[in-house]
């Protein structure tokens, strides 16, 4: 069996990063702290969604030369003190966030390295499974995934 590595990087190449094996979830989020930056999926519907894919923090890794702190700006937003998200201190993009309460990396699909067709590689092993935090979506998406009101399978289900 082969072990999935997905490479991901920011807008301007400068922050990269690798995660290994099968991601614990990948979702489309709708919570509101993700509907402020700026990683948006296209849906079905044309809306703008967030993809984001969470790994164990052992399945993490900068690939960018070193020191990782000379490309990267970090910082906490309220509320949440235990997650960090990093950015590219070029582009500005955020590339990640680590959250040391549940020891996991978050990680947006739409930076991972995509094939001659432009389409996500491997994109079976990362495909989103559902919306998550959907009671605060901003627009209704009619695709076909399940809709929790938390994390999948760990919340009350909304429906499809």
């Amino acid at each position: 069996m082969t072990t999935s590595i997905h490479a991901g990087s920011c807008f301007c190449g400068a922050v990269s990063y690798t995660v290994t094996g099968k991601p614990t979830l990948s979702a489309y989020c709708h919570c509101t702290r993700c509907q402020v930056p700026a990683h948006f999926t296209a849906s079905a519907t044309g809306s703008a969604l967030i993809w984001t894919i969470h790994y164990p923090t052992a399945a993490f890794a900068w690939t960018q030369s070193e020191p990782h702190d000379a490309h990267l700006d970090s910082y906490v937003t309220g509320g949440k003190p235990w997650k960090t998200r990093y950015r590219c201190k070029t582009c500005g993009s955020c590339v990640a966030s680590h959250n040391t309460k549940v020891g996991s990396w978050s990680v947006w699909g739409t930076q991972f390295e995509r094939d001659e067709n432009g389409e996500t590689k491997d994109l079976e092993g990362v495909r989103p499974t559902a919306h998550i935090f959907y009671d605060t979506a901003i627009v209704n998406v009619d695709d076909g995934l399940g809709k929790w009101d938390g994390y999948e399978g760990k919340s009350t289900r909304l429906g499809n």
